[in-house]
């Protein structure tokens, strides 16, 4: 195994009325988002990774260290696999202060420290809480303080089930900023439970999309993405991510170019300084198909594109159209009668207008 594929894992969990099955060669390194729908057996899966799920049969091999192997009659316990586990609920201790509950996370060490307290503290912004009890945070604070105390065990495997669900959407974006930092500065792979599209688009490397206890697809965040066979998984919320670099700065007309394989974008203007790559999102229902470049339109960003392939939506009206612009892919949702009008088939050159772009930032 190769450091990008570290991670084997095979189960099958039989319970009545669902069943896991699962076969996959995992990331050992990044974010990998186990996406789905509510039953899909995200959470399952991850109960299995952690040596949680006792009804769990076959094997977790984790960078050349097996973890379990029921042919073999091995399965570590849970308290010695060396992972790290983050819930819905943040759990703490209510009796516990901020810091007795990190003390709590660090006590069950048993070799190195891969993450040191003090970077847990400073990486998720506690500092300033240590000494407040539990009932004194907020729901965001509650969070951040468990994966705080989750880093604090120096995991090399660090398990997030859910763990914006709980929170509101205010709650959910000051938070997320924190889940960032993890990603950028640490080297510990991460699985991610969830089954909110933004957070994927945002946090992930990886997906492994789910249904029914089966996985329907699996590899990189914007493979998965631009795929027309999974319409239902993300609806309405279809789309590709593309990873651009800040390029210019307009001051006269405040707005930003990004630059990305293919072309460039204006956004509003952003605070990055230029060089910083930045993650963008562009959805499906914000793109639209011309066959000569536009004149005298208030969209500005304007990308020359071949078609690749065109699919059925979810809904009878509409198709979904997947584009190559200069080897960056690209959806876009038109109604059936624009496909047709515009003779719209594979290998056909257009032009693709964008006419929002959201910033994952």
């Amino acid at each position: 195994m190769t450091s990008d594929a570290a991670i084997r894992a095979r189960f099958q969990v039989i319970w009545p009325g669902f069943s896991l099955d699962i076969d996959l060669d995992l990331p050992g390194r990044g974010v990998t988002a186990l996406f789905g729908h509510s039953g899909s057996g995200k959470t399952t899966l991850l109960r299995c990774l952690a040596g949680l799920e006792r009804q769990s049969i076959g094997l977790l091999n984790f960078k050349g260290e097996v973890w379990q192997d029921n042919a073999r009659g091995i399965c570590r316990p849970t308290y010695r696999r060396p992972l790290g586990y983050v819930f819905q609920e943040a759990s703490l201790f209510p009796h516990l202060s901020v810091r007795k509950n990190l003390d709590y996370g660090r006590k069950r060490v048993n070799g190195g420290h891969k993450v040191s307290l003090d970077h847990a503290v400073e990486l998720l912004d506690i500092g300033r809480l240590l000494d407040r009890m539990p009932d004194r945070l907020s729901g965001g604070e509650r969070q951040r303080v468990a994966i705080a105390r989750a880093l604090a065990t120096s995991p090399e495997l660090l398990l997030m089930d859910e763990p914006l669900a709980a929170l509101d959407m205010k709650r959910r974006n000051e938070i997320l900023p924190y889940l960032e930092r993890l990603h950028d500065e640490l080297e510990i792979p991460v699985f991610y439970v969830s089954h909110a599209p933004d957070e994927i688009a945002r946090l992930a490397d990886h997906v492994v999309l789910l249904a029914e206890g089966r996985v329907v697809a699996a590899g990189g965040l914007r493979e998965i993405l631009a795929r027309l066979d999974l319409p239902t998984a993300f609806a309405e919320d279809a789309g590709v991510v593309i990873e651009a670099v800040v390029a210019d700065h307009d001051e006269t007309y405040h707005l930003t170019r990004l630059d990305f394989p293919g072309g460039s974008v204006a956004v509003a203007r952003r605070p990055e300084a230029i060089g910083r790559r930045l993650r963008f999102r562009v959805h499906a229902r914000d793109v639209s198909l011309a066959l000569a470049r536009a004149e005298g339109t208030s969209i500005l960003n304007l990308l020359p594109a071949t078609v690749v392939e065109v699919a059925d939506a979810d809904t009878p009206a509409h198709v979904l159209v997947r584009l190559d612009a200069g080897g960056t892919p690209l959806i876009a949702r038109i109604t059936r009668r624009s496909h047709a009008h515009l003779g719209v088939t594979p290998d056909k050159a257009m032009w693709a207008q964008i006419k929002a772009v959201a910033l994952l930032a």
